[in-house]
């Protein structure tokens, strides 16, 4: 009789399971939470609120400065110069002078650039960038929670400074309403103003990244820049139509004041408006997004 062999039984040799794929699966950030996560850290500042408080206060204040001067010194004019202050838009011009606008321009493009630049300071901005690497998101929440701010606010200031001012004149019955040819514009356009300051400020401190530097950007190109630009020449001229506050500047003139060497149109200035705010936009989001942090 055979033995019956056996064979030994095969046994199963280990096998290593393929790699799995890393995915990830965890909930990404709508851009709705980037924006209110933008909104808590601007309201969340104790210095932004007294920031646009001290704004908005020395910008009233310089407005109703002008008017009460004229208010108070009304019969120092003969009677020819107090009949034609109304005649030539005088009210208009105490709306909102040029003066405040420099305060408002330099203090809400600061307020732009340091929303930036505070954060690469403290080094916030590595946190941020490692909870939401979408950069470009995230700086577009940011421009738009600032655009919004600053456009109420530029509203705001730009109502109340018609509003002092015109019933302060109405003391000597030298207001204007609303309806006063110009008046609608001049408010409109020193209330964007301020949004457009403010996105200037942003693409400005995303690009230096410093808020010393930055602050000095802003002042050179919104404010000094317009000064040094002369409009007597064509091409300078120019130049100087193309830059945010000498578009304000051709916005809130009276069109009894309007005759320059080289003038340029009401809708050229409000296209200023709009293309330094979406320049501004891209250059804030496009910076981040490229730069190394």
């Amino acid at each position: 009789m055979t033995p019956r062999t056996t064979t030994p039984s095969a046994t199963p040799t280990p096998t290593t399971a393929p790699p799995a794929l890393v995915t990830d699966d965890g909930p990404r950030a709508r851009f709705g939470d980037l924006v209110a996560a933008e909104w808590l850290k601007t309201r969340s500042l104790r210095s932004t609120p007294w920031m646009y408080a001290l704004t908005a206060l020395a910008v009233i204040a310089f407005n109703a400065g002008t008017a009460y001067d004229h208010y108070k010194y009304w019969y120092q004019y003969d009677e020819h110069g107090r009949e034609s202050f109304i005649a030539n838009g005088s009210p208009l011009m105490d709306a909102f002078t040029g003066n405040a606008a420099m305060v408002m321009v330099l203090a809400v493009a600061a307020i732009g650039a340091v929303s930036i630049t505070g954060e690469y300071g403290t080094g916030l901005i590595r946190t941020t960038f490692s909870a939401v690497p979408a950069r470009r998101s995230l700086m577009a929440a940011k421009a738009l929670v600032l655009t919004v701010v600053t456009t109420v606010f530029g509203a705001f200031v730009a109502l109340a400074s018609f509003a002092s001012t015109q019933a302060i004149l109405s003391g000597r019955d030298a207001s204007i309403s609303l309806a006063y040819p110009g008046a609608v514009r001049l408010v409109v356009a020193s209330a964007l103003l301020a949004p457009v300051a403010a996105l200037a400020g942003l693409a400005i401190g995303a690009v230096i990244r410093h808020t010393g530097g930055s602050v000095i950007g802003c002042v050179v190109v919104l404010l000094l820049l317009p000064m040094v630009l002369s409009d007597r020449r064509h091409l300078t001229a120019v130049l100087q139509h193309t830059l945010p506050f000498s578009a304000w500047e051709r916005l809130s003139a009276s069109d009894l004041h309007a005759a320059v060497l080289f003038p340029w149109t009401v809708s050229g200035a409000w296209t200023v408006y709009a293309l330094w705010a979406l320049l501004a936009s891209t250059v804030a989001v496009f910076a981040v997004h490229r730069r190394d942090q």
